[in-house]
């Protein structure tokens, strides 16, 4: 999505900074088959009802895509900053590697405490409409949309090998108790957080919102600051390696839930293979605009690569 950022002058303006979210256009080669403004909005909006999440005040949103060639909705703008992605937080060179041990130590308790609060907080049953259509489990169902996108973007193109053995290995690894569902953020990271100082002051995107199990939202979370981590190590740098550790993550999580996080081998590789679709749509995307060229073996376009077929012989962890 786009995201556009205005002032509104009025005297009776309800606020003043805002951010405006649109859909993408279609005919844009999109990474994602819809952008679902509707869905957005209403997840925001019962987020801001039930839990203290500092979830952005929407305000409007416009079904119609008459006025800016797409559906959006706006919301309240929150002042504060954001870990990069590009160059990544975990270079050097940006406030949050600049900073102390104890200031990042305050960003992550505050960071992981949004994920329990979220889990813990939000009624599960306000989260069904999530449900993709289908038969089984939400996990099942979850994994099965992944099998969809996945198909959606190798269509008429080359397939990728590793993505599919990643997919066979999630089925040996499937967890015997899967644990119920809740409201999961869906792109659960940092990188989608307005932080003040270091506390959040605003908790973004969330377009990829899902009915699931609480540990596919912190596979994602443990796995997407991995990526950044393994990519810095891979250019020379040693990045932030006691930040947002694995083991970290998911004992604090358990102190703050009650819930001792299980079958993250499963969960971090699912996270692994999502984000590996993501890649190798923006890199399909990248060739149908003459940018790149696609290489004979189309694993060479998902950047993780070596780590995703690490954790698919389970040498990874």
């Amino acid at each position: 999505s786009e995201t556009l950022l205005f002032d509104i002058e009025h005297p009776d303006a309800p606020v003043r900074g805002c951010a405006l979210r649109l859909a993408a256009d279609p005919a844009a080669y999109t990474v994602f088959p819809a952008y679902d403004m509707p869905r957005q909005h209403r997840v925001m909006s019962l987020v801001a009802e039930h839990t203290d999440l500092p979830v952005p005040r929407v305000l409007w949103l416009e079904e119609d895509p008459a006025p800016l060639g797409s559906p959006f909705f706006v919301m309240a703008r929150a002042e504060g900053r954001v870990p990069p992605d590009v160059m990544p937080y975990t270079y050097e060179g940006n406030w949050l590697h600049s900073a102390t041990d104890a200031e990042r130590a305050e960003l992550q308790e505050a960071s992981i405490s949004l994920l329990a609060r979220l889990h813990d907080q939000f009624p599960a049953k306000e989260a069904e409409f999530l449900l993709p259509a289908g038969q089984g489990s939400p996990l099942r169902r979850h994994v099965d949309a992944q099998r969809a996108y996945y198909a959606w973007v190798v269509e008429g193109l080359a397939r990728s090998p590793l993505l599919e053995r990643a997919f066979d290995r999630l089925e040996e690894l499937w967890p015997a108790d899967e644990g119920e569902p809740v409201l999961n953020w869906g792109d659960a990271r940092i990188g989608n957080v307005v932080y003040d100082g270091f506390r959040p002051a605003a908790v973004l995107d969330w377009e990829m919102a899902a009915c699931a199990p609480r540990e596919v939202d912190l596979g994602w979370t443990v796995y997407l600051h991995r990526f950044f981590q393994d990519l810095t190590v891979g250019f020379g740098q040693p990045g932030l390696p006691d930040f947002l550790r694995r083991e970290d993550l998911e004992r604090r999580y358990a102190e703050l839930t009650g819930h001792t996080p299980r079958d993250m081998e499963f969960h971090t590789l699912y996270a692994a293979l999502r984000h590996g679709i993501v890649m190798l749509r923006i890199a399909y995307r990248q060739a149908y605009f003459g940018e790149v060229e696609v290489p004979a073996d189309p694993d060479g376009l998902i950047l993780h690569h070596d780590s995703l077929a690490a954790m698919v012989q389970g040498t990874y962890w």
